[in-house]
This record gives structure tokens, sequence and C-alpha cells, in this order.
């Protein structure tokens, strides 16, 4: 008869030392007569802290303080270790002892047979002629896809870690490599030193080389990885540096070459940080440096054609806010002059925002902003401080017939100090301005869905008195449903829109209770005279703008669209953007599509049409494959495109790339770059595999 003995066993103290109960079931439990031992026969199972041992029959004897178990054995332990042997001869707190024909499985991800395994303190598990993998192996005598045979593996569970002595890395059974000794992490830590996974490059500019990243774990809240880049025309070290304090975190990324391309050395150098000051204060701060205009791109480090370093202090509190920055732009262009950019810009703010009695919100600011330019010419030299103070007046109402109301009236005052420009000088401006909404909000509450329509009435005026300004901060201007109702339109301070002006226009919004929602908004802004401050082609110059028509489309599936279209009086399409966006299990997909006219004020000499797309397809949980490309309409020709194949098992990954860059210029070249790299699942730090394992069938 099956019964349960749950106690302390005090007569024969089964893991007494622990002073802890354990919890024996089995199907029969005895002492034979005359003897210190304890027997449990069929169907044993014992639980003690956490550990879960299951038998065919187990024999304490207390005289040697030992427990002799009889297979097949199966050992669960509380971090997940999972222990499987014929025969096990252990003390009774499972810490030290032999297993016979034995199997050791770490994470459920990484077994290793072995023909004895010995436990050593509680710590150490010691294997002896070894066979570790992560394939799933159906049947006895089944050669995996990859092993790693050992005369002894040292599993080391509190620093979880696997020593390896005599080791041959076999493929499909044929040895490819003999390593003396390695150390390896186990599948649990997430963090170790050692190597990473290699990766294969190949590039028609840098030839045919490989990576070997090495982790360096400097502590629990520091790390550094190196990563030698060889290949036959460079050799690269790159370098990633990470710090997390407790009160902010730094990122260095950088990276050394000596390559075929150039004469000289060539390096860069990519820092970030963040940090909380106290007292709602945080300083952030990143450098971009790079020794030549095309490293950063022949090596895929980053895209960008302007780098910028900033130091930045910002204060954010419940009434105020208040930022300081000093910002350093190199150009990247063939065509620019970093020098005239400009390349030193320094930005001072404060805002404050108070509730007066009578109602609405009052904000108080003052700027104060400098940039330097490093060239004397005159006027393409011109340096500009400018010192800014002012305050507005912000409330609405909502009347008893649903009519929302709102206005703003301001004033504010700026001073520039110009140099090096013969053509315009010192100049203090007066600017007042006002402006009202009316909208009308209408809801109805129809069939699975809400829609809003809300009619909306702008009328806007403001002036300047004072001297002419420069306008050299919004010289790039879009039109938009953000800015449909802005006071001004430009995105900088020194330009300004005058005069009597307006806007009106209709916003629908739909949200549906099954998951689909949908805004769409048109809207058109008119203005008693030309503003000739804006361009030809921003939609914004003539009396009457061009129309704004924009929506976005939500989907429960994942499916999201998001487009822009400024069209004119003849229903010509101006200018033009749209985003797609679907998630789903098996597709995650990123598409774009831009139009732009040519505009020589905003330094655009030729029409932009382009469309770029970026998708990853996951065809089952072993096989994904993805796609990025961007494509120049305008010139009829592809930018860059890219293909990346991935297919994973339970113990390898592989991921193929192949990229191509067709632009070219006075420092560039197109170029086709391979990457291959492999791993091998069950090793690596923090690396968790998802791809299932193959069922067998008998």
């Amino acid at each position: 008869m099956r019964f349960i003995l749950a106690c302390l066993l005090t007569l024969l103290p089964i893991m007494a030392s622990a002073q802890a109960a354990a919890t024996l079931v089995a199907d029969t439990v005895f002492v034979p007569a005359g003897s210190q031992q304890l027997i449990a026969e069929g169907n044993v199972e014992v639980f003690f802290e956490g550990t879960r041992l299951s038998a065919r029959r187990i024999t304490f004897d207390q005289a040697a303080d030992r427990l002799t178990i009889d297979g097949p054995v199966f050992i669960v332990t509380p971090d997940g270790t999972i222990l499987t042997a014929d025969t096990a001869s252990l003390d009774p707190q499972l810490e030290n002892g032999i297993l016979r024909g034995a199997r050791l499985v770490l994470d459920q991800q990484l077994q290793l047979a072995a023909n004895q395994i010995d436990r050593v303190d509680g710590r150490f598990t010691q294997l002896y002629q070894v066979a570790a993998t992560s394939c799933h192996i159906c049947a006895t005598g089944e050669t995996p896809l990859w092993e790693i045979r050992a005369r002894r593996i040292i599993h080391d569970q509190e620093q979880r870690q696997l020593y390896f002595e005599d080791a041959t890395f076999r493929i499909s059974g044929v040895p490819i490599a003999y390593i003396p000794r390695m150390r390896l992490p186990d599948p649990t830590l997430t963090r170790a030193t050692g190597l990473l996974i290699p990766s294969f490059e190949s590039s028609d500019t840098l030839g045919t080389g490989f990576k070997l990243p090495y982790f360096i774990k400097l502590g629990d809240h520091r790390d550094l990885t190196l990563t030698p880049y060889l290949a036959t025309s460079t050799t690269t070290l790159e370098a990633a540096y990470r710090q997390a304090f407790l009160r902010g975190d730094l990122s260095i990324e950088t990276a050394m070459t000596n390559d075929d391309l150039t004469d000289d050395p060539r390096a860069y150098v990519f820092a970030s940080g963040l940090f909380n000051l106290g007292s709602d204060v945080t300083l952030g701060f990143d450098l971009e440096l790079t020794s030549d205009d095309a490293y950063l791109l022949e090596y895929g480090y980053s895209g960008k054609d302007r780098l910028d370093s900033e130091i930045a202090l910002q204060r954010v509190r419940d009434r105020d806010l208040t930022q300081a920055s000093l910002t350093y732009y190199s150009s990247l262009r063939a065509t620019e002059d970093s020098a005239t950019l400009p390349p030193l810009l320094a930005d001072i703010s404060w805002e404050r925002r108070v509730t007066p009695s009578w109602g609405g919100t009052l904000t108080v600011t003052s700027n104060l902003q400098s940039h330097y330019r490093d060239t004397n010419i005159d006027v393409i030299g011109r340096d500009v401080a400018r010192a800014s103070v002012g305050t507005a007046w912000q409330g609405d109402r909502i009347t008893r017939y649903g009519l929302v109301v709102d206005g703003t009236v301001g004033v504010d005052l700026d001073y520039y100090n110009v140099g090096d420009d013969s053509v315009v000088g010192d100049t203090l401006r007066t600017i007042i301005f006002g402006q009202t909404t009316l909208r009308y909000p209408l809801i109805r509450q129809g069939h699975g869905a809400t829609h809003v329509v809300d009619p909306f009435v702008q009328l806007a005026w403001s002036d300047v008195q004072g001297g002419t300004v420069t306008n050299e901060d919004s010289t790039a201007t879009e039109f938009d449903q953000a800015n449909l109702l802005a006071l001004s339109r430009f995105s900088g301070e020194d330009a300004v829109e005058t005069g009597l002006r307006g806007a009106a226009g209709l916003s629908w919004t739909r949200i549906g209770t099954a998951g689909w929602d949908s805004t769409m908004t048109v809207g058109r802004v008119f203005r008693e005279t030309p503003d000739l401050n804006f361009s030809l082609k921003s939609g914004l110059r003539d009396t009457a703008s061009d129309w704004l028509i924009a929506g976005q489309l939500r989907a429960p599936s994942g499916f999201a669209i998001d487009g822009r279209l400024l069209v004119n009086a003849s229903f010509d399409v101006t200018k033009s953007e749209a985003r797609v966006g679907w998630n789903s299990r098996k597709l995650d997909l990123a598409a774009s599509y831009i139009f732009l006219p040519a505009d020589t004020f905003e330094s655009r000499p030729s029409d932009v049409r382009e469309w770029t797309i970026d998708t990853t397809y996951r065809f089952d949980e072993i096989w994904s494959m993805g796609l990025d490309a961007r494509y120049d309409l305008g010139g009829n020709a592809p930018t860059s495109t890219g293909l990346q194949i991935g297919w994973q098992n339970e113990c390898v990954t592989v991921d193929f790339s192949v990229s191509r860059r067709f632009t070219s210029s006075t420092t560039l070249t197109p170029s086709t770059d391979f990457g291959l790299s492999v791993g091998l699942n069950g090793f690596s730090a923090g690396r968790t595999n998802t791809a299932a394992s193959p069922s067998c069938t008998g």
C-alpha cells in the first residue's frame, strides 16, 4: 500500500544536519529488523528545500550517513538543474556523492552525459568522460549536430562556469578542433567574461575577414567589449564600454583602424551619458568624433552625415523649466563646410507658468542663444547672439452650447548682437501677438464605434517693431496637423509670421470597440498678405495656403498607416509622405514614402522622391528572413538594399546577411558587404533559445 511519510525523521534523521524537514513519498517504507537502515521502494520521491528526487529505491544507512539510490534516478534542483543517473551514492544533503551513468541538464538547454558525476560540497559537479551538447537527441547513440567531448568537466554552481579539460569540438561526430583547457559560462549566467559569437565579414572595400568579440566583466555595473576585426584590407580594434552608476549611465563606442583605403590611421568615438544630479537637475551629454568623412559609413558604424556633440543641463519642476546646452556640429557632407554651419551653438532658456486669479495660464519666458562660425569672412562668417524675454496669457472656456473658445495674447522682446556682417547689424525688436480659436466638437455613439467631428476656425494677428533680422534657424519649415493652428509656423525664433491671418478646418476621429481607430484632418491657412519669409514650395507663402490632408489608421491586427498630403488650388500634390507598419506573430513591416519638391531656399536643388522598406518574416520557429531597401524614385536607382536570413534550432543559431550601398561621392564608392555568424546555443551568456526542439517519433 502506498503511503506518505512527512516528518523530521528524528529516529533516522535523513538530512538532519540541515535541520530541516524532508518529505518522503513511496509505495513502501520499512526498517529491517535489527538494522539502522531505512528503505523506501516503489515510486520513491523525496522533497527537500526545493529539490526533488525520484527513484525506484532509496536506502538510508544511518551509520554510514549515506543514501544509496537505485535508478532510474531523477533530481531537479531549485535553479532548474536536472540530474539523471542509473545509480547514485550521496550524502543526505545531496551535496557530496557519486552518480554513475549520469546526465546533467542546465537551464533546460545544455545537457552533459558522463560515465560518472561527482558532487562536491554542494557547489562543484565533476563529470568524467563527458559529451556536452544542446542538440536534441532522440535515440541512444545518435550523433548530435555538434558536441564537445572532454575527459573532465567541472561545473561551478556558485560562479556558474564550466571548465573543460582535454576537450574536442565535433560536428556530426567529426573532430574539428582540440582544446586542452577552456572555460565557458553555463546558460543561466547573464554576464561573464569570455568570447562572444564571432562573425565572418566580406566587403568590396575592406576584403574578407572576421570579427571576434571578447566580453570583459569589470564588475556588477560595468563591462568592456573588445572586438578585433581582421580582414585583407583592414586591421581594426572596436571597443564598447558601459557603466551604470547610482544616478546615471555612461556608454562609449570607439574603433581604431589601419587599412588600405587611406594612408593615415582612422578612428571614431561615440560617447553618451545621462545623470541625475539631484534637486530635479539632470546632466546629459554625447560626443561624436570621427577621423574622416567616409569612415563611419564605410565600416557601418553610423549613417549620420552631420555629427553633433552636446552637453546639456535640464531642470523640470511643477511650474518651471530650465534648460542649458552647448552643441558642436561637424558636417560629413562633401558639399558642406563645417565652419559655416555654424558649428558652435549655445542655448539657455527658462520658462515659468503661473495661474492668475482671473483664470487662464500666464507664461513667462527668457532665452539666451548664441552661434559662432569658425571664419571671419564677411556675411558668410556671421556670428549672432540673441537675448529674449516674453510673456503670454492663454485661457479657454466652454459655452453652455458646447462651443470651445480659447485665446492667447502676449509680447516678446528680442535683442540681436551680430558680428562679421556688414549688411545686418545689432537689432532690437518687439513682437505683439494674439489669437483666438473656436471649436464645436460633435460626438456620436454609433454601432461599434464612437465618432468625434471637430470643426475649427482660428483668427490670429501679430506685429513686429524693430530692425531686420536674418533668418537662420527657420530655413526648413513643415506644414502639418501639429502646427495648423500655431501662432507661427516657422520652426525657429528668427522668422515670425506677421499681419492678420487665420486657419479653418475639420478633424474627424473614429474609435472602434473592436480596435479599429482612425483620424483625419483637413485644413487651410489664410492670410491678408503673402508672407515672403516662407519659400515658394513650402505651401504657406500665398494668401491661401495649400490644403493640408492628414490621416491615421490603426487596426487590431497590428497594422497602422499614417499619411500627409499638401494639395494646391489646382489639386496637384505638392508634398506627400506616408508610413506603413505591421507587427504580427510572423511579420514585422515598416515602409515609408516621401516626396519633396526642389527648393533652393531649403538647400534642396532637386526633387526628392524616395521609398524605404524594412521587413522581417518568420516562416516558423526555425527560419526567418529580413529585407531592407531604399530606392530613389527621382534618380530611378536604388540607394541601398539588404537581405538577412536566419536559421536556428535548439542548439545552433545561424545569421547570414548581404547588403549593397549604391551611393557614391568624392569620398565614398559603392560597396557590397556579406556577413555570417554562427552561435552555439547553451553557452552564450544571457542568450535564451526560443526554437522548439524537434519531436521524436517512434
